[in-house]
C-alpha cells in the first residue's frame, strides 16, 4: 500500500491521540484526523504551524519523513528515524565494508539507468535523444569516462525548448525552483526507504561530500530524477514563463510519490518502487545479489 503525503501550507496545530494525527485549523475552527501509520511523507510549509513532540516521536516511529520549509516555501530540513530496521547494525557493517569494485559496479548501473531514463523522457517529448542513447552503452565501471556529466550537459541544454539558455543550478532562474522542490520530495522518499531497508543514507557509493548527510540518497535517486523532470516539463508546457511555484504547481509536484513507474517489468507507484530499489541495494551489500533494481521510463505509462 502506498503511504500518504500530507502537506500543510496554512497555520495549523498538530497533536496526536490514539495513534491518530489530530489537525486543528484555527482559521476555520476545523479539526481533522489522519492515521499516522498511513503517512509516508509530511511537509510543513507555514511559519505558523505548531507540532507537538509526541507527534514527531510517533511519526519517526512509523518511519515518516518529516520535511520543513523556509519562509520562501522551499524545503530546507528533513527528519528521519534513526532505527528503521531490525538488522540495522549488521547492514551498516555490510555497507561500510562494501568493496570498491562493488561500488563501481553499482554506480555504473545507476548512471546507465539514469541516462536511459533521460533518453526515454526526451523521446516522450519528441526531443532528439540519439546522443543520450549512445552514451548508455559507453558507461564503464565507476563511470570512468564521466558519461553522467556528458549526458547532463546535453540534457539540460535541450530539455526546456522554451528556455534555450537554461542552466541547471539550485540558485538559478525558473524552472530551477520547480526542480529543487521536486527533487527535495524525491530525496526525502529515497532517504526514508534507505532507513527502512536498514541502510545509512550518509555513506554513498559515489557521492562523498563530507558536508552531505545524504550521499547514498543522492546516489540512489539519480535514475528517478527524470520522473520529477517530467512533472516540471508538464508544468512549463502549461504555464510558460509564469513559474512562481503556485499552489497548483506544488500540488502537481506533491503527486510525485504516487506516479506510476515500471520497475522489474511491473507497474507500481514511485514510492513503492523506491522501496524495491533500496531493498535490492541492501542485498547487494550483503552479497546475495549484484543487480540494483531501477525504474524504466517507458512513455506508454503516461
Amino acid at each position: 500500500m502506498i503511504k500518504r503525503t500530507l502537506y500543510f501550507g496554512n497555520p495549523a496545530y498538530l497533536k496526536t491521540k490514539n495513534e491518530q494525527l489530530v489537525i486543528e485549523l484555527p482559521q476555520s475552527d476545523e479539526i481533522k484526523t489522519a492515521s499516522i501509520e498511513d503517512i509516508g511523507l509530511l511537509i510543513l510549509d507555514n511559519q505558523q504551524i505548531t507540532i507537538t513532540h509526541a507527534v514527531i516521536a510517533k511519526l519517526l516511529a512509523n518511519n515518516v519523513a518529516l520535511i520543513t520549509c523556509n519562509d520562501t516555501h522551499h524545503p530546507t530540513g528533513l527528519l528521519l528515524n534513526l532505527d528503521g530496521h531490525t538488522l540495522q547494525s549488521q547492514r551498516f557493517q555490510q555497507q561500510i565494508e562494501a568493496t570498491v569494485p562493488l561500488k563501481k559496479q553499482l554506480w555504473q548501473q545507476t548512471v546507465m539507468a539514469k541516462i536511459s531514463n533521460q533518453a526515454n523522457l526526451f523521446a516522450m517529448y519528441r526531443l532528439p535523444n540519439k546522443y543520450l542513447i549512445n552514451l548508455v552503452s559507453k558507461v564503464k565501471s565507476g563511470d570512468a569516462g564521466n558519461c553522467e556529466a556528458q549526458a547532463a550537459n546535453y540534457y539540460w541544454k535541450n530539455i526546456f525548448p522554451l528556455f534555450p539558455g537554461f542552466k541547471r543550478s539550485r540558485e538559478g532562474e525558473p524552472p530551477n525552483n520547480l526542480l529543487n522542490y521536486g527533487y527535495a520530495i524525491l530525496r526525502a522518499l529515497v532517504a526514508r526507504s534507505l532507513v527502512g531497508s536498514g541502510l545509512l543514507p550518509t555513506l554513498g557509493i559515489f557521492h562523498r561530500n563530507q558536508y552531505n548527510a545524504y550521499c547514498l540518497a543522492d546516489d540512489v535517486m539519480e535514475p528517478y530524477r527524470p520522473y520529477v523532470d517530467k512533472v516540471v516539463c508538464d508544468i512549463v508546457n502549461t504555464h510558460g514563463n509564469y513559474l512562481g511555484l503556485s499552489p497548483d504547481m506544488k500540488q502537481q509536484l506533491l503527486g510525485i510519490p504516487a506516479m506510476d513507474v515500471q520497475i522489474d517489468e511491473e507497474k507500481s507507484p514511485l514510492m513503492n518502487a523506491v522501496q524495491r530499489t533500496t531493498a535490492s541495494l541492501a542485498k547487494c551489500f550483503e552479497g546475495t545479489s549484484r543487480k540494483l533494481l531501477y525504474p524504466e521510463f517507458p512513455a506508454k505509462l503516461f
